[in-house]
């Protein structure tokens, strides 16, 4: 079991100075390294358009240029994300002693369980956050284990949640793959199709005394293939864009999508994973609900080979899964 949790230690705060392990170096401080005042404005696509052209063409630009969007009129009721969001707040505000029956095993290879530490974090700096991964698609890929028994309707409403988020993914999926000049079909079957796996985590930032020195999550890109997220209304988010570091706007009722590193890969380019990273609030609580739409371990993700000729080669390793997710927590070159 880990002994440090981040939730532990911001109740228990009493010292005028953070831990120096929280403390970024100045390059990496948002206090002196976002750009005030400015929120980014992220393409925001109306999902439910009838001109379905008009929303491919927006999909397809937003993932080229900026590797990320906001979408809205998604068609997930909002009562079903706002059960989503209670049931993982009300997971957080058990006593350690009951999250702590979630914990991810001592030197387990899966993402899957409660916890702190999540990659090799550089000059041994740590994010102020704590997590809970579990899988939550396919079926067979589940570990129930890892789903907290309480609240009691933590599974039901995840379930459901999950039933809607089917028809987002085969959305995207459909306008990325036309996108690149595929058949409808294409790009999914190529990214292992229905077996594609969605790992729901769960960030839970505390309040932090110190925010302008210390980040939730560092800088990264996500190695999925897509990322679905939640936030909850607390600005955290950043992108950046043109070396520089800006708040994402939070868009009330919109889910906001990653491009992730296997779609930059399977798209061999043509599709750009975002480098973002999120910062923490000083008086509030901020969390978020990622799903990671992502390979099973053992598929090989490459550029797509309708996507490679001659005139436009790989520009991408051809490997599994799982040894390019290790490779990217371990911080190896790939």
């Amino acid at each position: 079991m880990e002994t440090l949790r981040v939730q532990t230690i911001a109740s228990e705060f009493k010292d005028d100075a953070i831990l120096a392990m929280f403390v970024r170096s100045e390059t990496e401080q948002p206090g002196i390294t976002t750009v005030q005042g400015v929120n980014l404005e992220v393409p925001i696509i109306n999902l439910s358009d009838p001109d379905e052209e008009k929303v491919m063409y927006e999909i397809v630009k937003a993932s080229r240029d900026w590797g990320m969007f906001q979408i809205v009129n998604h068609e997930i009721p909002s009562e079903v994300i706002r059960k989503l969001q209670n049931v993982g707040k009300k997971f957080f505000e058990l006593s350690q002693e009951e999250k702590e029956l979630y914990a991810k095993p001592m030197r387990s290879d899966s993402l899957e369980g409660y916890g702190t530490k999540l990659s090799n974090e550089v000059n041994g700096k740590k994010g102020w956050v704590d997590h809970l991964f579990h899988i939550v698609w396919p079926l067979s890929s589940i570990n129930y284990h890892f789903w907290p028994k309480n609240p009691p309707s933590y599974r039901e409403v995840n379930e459901e949640y999950c039933k809607y988020l089917h028809e987002v993914v085969n959305k995207l999926f459909k306008s990325m793959s036309i996108g690149l000049g595929l058949e409808e079909n294409e790009l999914k079957e190529a990214a292992h199709g229905d077996e594609m796996i969605h790992l729901l985590k769960i960030n839970y930032y505390p309040p932090c005394p110190f925010p302008d020195l210390v980040l939730g999550v560092p800088p990264h890109t996500d190695i999925s293939y897509l990322t679905i997220l939640v936030p909850n209304e607390v600005q955290g988010l950043q992108a950046s864009r043109d070396g520089h570091w800006y708040d994402v706007k939070y868009v009330p009722n919109a889910l906001i999508i990653h491009i992730g590193d296997q779609m930059e890969i399977l798209s061999n380019g043509k599709y750009k994973a975002v480098f973002h990273r999120t910062t923490v609030n000083k008086d509030e609580i901020r969390m978020s609900w990622p799903v990671f739409i992502e390979p099973q371990p053992e598929h090989e993700v490459g550029p797509h080979p309708k996507l490679v000729n001659q005139d436009n080669p790989p520009k991408y390793k051809t490997k599994k899964y799982k040894d390019y997710a290790y490779c990217k927590l371990n911080k190896i070159s790939q």
